[in-house]
């Protein structure tokens, strides 16, 4: 188990642990999401750091009708407890069909940031931004990332979208895993020095990629003209 940690200064309770300076990796593990049945289910996440220790549990809430109906376009709400089972952070996903976004509150009610996607035709790209809406980083994927290409990268850049400061990473799952279950595993890697506020907003990036982009059901052609 996680050792608890010190209350820090400027640092939203919960997220002590993002702040470690030692911290530069997260690692994410989706499992019971439409296992054997055909339905899409609530969503649930193991947040968990490089030596396997789980620091976090993520749970989407979501209407069942609009999920099935709608997938990877639902709205929700993410909620994400640490092992004192104390909700922590919180995010909130609105519907909608183009230019996806998620809000990020640590605690919940407190916005610390925002993930929005940009316009592209075949390269997916988002901003990262602040409480004021003031673009802070970059994410940009591959062209059509696809899910029986290996390993699928989105670097995350700074303003001037240029040099890598950080990478959000799809593992490939194996043969047996992707038959019976959406599960899926996911690596985000940023900056030691990064501020905890941004790497828990990069958290709600990632989670929104693996919804919009990885999720079973729905065309990707589809997902992708969402950028449009």
């Amino acid at each position: 188990a996680v050792p608890p940690l010190v209350q820090l200064y400027g640092v939203p309770p919960g997220l002590e642990y993002l702040a470690q300076v030692g911290l530069n990796s997260l690692f994410l593990s989706i499992y019971l999401s439409g296992m054997l049945t055909g339905f899409e289910t609530n969503n649930q996440y193991e947040i968990k750091n490089s030596i396997g220790q789980e620091i976090y549990h993520a749970k989407e809430k979501s209407n069942c009708f609009i999920r099935n109906i709608f997938g990877s376009a639902r709205g929700f709400k993410m909620r994400i407890k640490d092992n004192m089972g104390q909700e922590v952070i919180q995010m909130d996903r609105p519907m909608r069909c183009c230019l996806q976004e998620i809000e990020v509150q640590a605690p919940p009610g407190v916005t610390i940031g925002y993930v929005k996607q940009e316009w592209s035709c075949f390269f997916p790209k988002f901003s990262i931004l602040d409480p004021n809406n003031e673009v802070l980083l970059k994410i940009r994927g591959p062209f059509l990332p696809l899910k029986c290409c290996g390993d699928i990268n989105f670097e995350v850049k700074g303003m001037l979208d240029e040099q890598s400061i950080g990478r959000i990473t799809k593992q490939r799952s194996g043969f047996i895993k992707k038959c019976i279950s959406d599960a899926t595993n996911f690596c985000i890697q940023f900056p030691i020095d990064m501020d905890a506020n941004m790497k828990a907003v990069l958290l709600g990036a990632c989670l929104l990629i693996d919804i919009m982009y990885f999720e079973k059901g729905g065309n990707l052609f589809l997902k992708l003209l969402k950028g449009f």
